[in-house]
């Protein structure tokens, strides 16, 4: 988190330590002092907080001459998401997915189907036949597919099979659907030589169980949580 006399830029988690972490910065900024750069906070009382355990905060001075580095530092590192498809819920996922700690990728064939004010973390591309967008995915991607035909659907889902075998690198691959559509894509793809130990790998139906409704936001939000069930997975948390 870095403290100026009058902005703030990121967090440390808000609350009291927050608060009091920026006091402490802006006196440092002040004046030269001869206090620790770090500074114990116990998580109780003092704080008006019953969390217990103690944090550690270094305070650290930076000059203009730091601003590249400083932005480096506090530059987020979100995991990849890829999704397929531009269609109601691939609209309502993707203006939600941009506003979670998710770098996304929204790949669809067709033109002109992207809105005008695409958030900043969202990078949009056109690829036709879709499928040739698999290989060029960051590697660690989250796959979603949901286009507007079963076709392009199966023709990702086999990419993204294929990409697996040869580099192990997308720990998820989504397919919206119904179970009785992910049976008819089973059979097609096992044609094709794929394996059940690799059929397993793909996911359909997408979202989290217990979550009723069928309005494209309400599917945006149980597949959001899933991704990030998925990313403290991944991170081994």
């Amino acid at each position: 988190m870095a403290v100026t006399a009058d902005t703030l830029i990121g967090t440390i988690g808000g609350g009291n330590l927050e608060f009091q972490a920026m006091a402490e910065a802006r006196t440092r900024l002040q004046a030269p002092t001869t206090r620790a750069a770090v500074l114990r906070y116990p998580l109780g009382p003092s704080l008006g907080q019953c969390c217990g355990g103690v944090v550690h905060l270094r305070f650290e001075a930076v000059a203009l001459a730091d601003s590249q580095r400083l932005r480096a530092r506090l530059q987020p590192t979100h995991p990849p998401v890829a999704l397929f498809g531009g269609g109601h819920v691939g609209h309502a996922l993707a203006r939600l997915l941009a506003r979670l700690p998710f770098a996304l990728t929204w790949v669809d064939s067709r033109d002109g189907i992207f809105p005008a004010d695409v958030p900043g973390l969202v990078h949009c591309e056109h690829s036709d036949p879709v499928q040739l967008a698999v290989p060029g995915l960051a590697p660690g991607s989250q796959v979603l597919v949901m286009s507007f035909s079963h076709a392009e659907d199966l023709d990702i889902v086999a990419a993204c099979l294929q990409r697996q075998r040869a580099q192990g690198d997308l720990p998820f691959i989504g397919l919206i659907g119904s179970q009785t559509k992910w049976a008819s894509f089973r059979q097609r793809l096992a044609a094709r030589g794929f394996t059940n130990a690799e059929l397993a790998r793909v996911v359909c139906p997408i979202g989290v169980p217990g979550i009723p409704g069928k309005e494209p936001e309400v599917i945006a939000v149980a597949v959001a949580a899933q991704l990030l069930q998925i990313s403290v997975k991944t991170k081994g948390v």
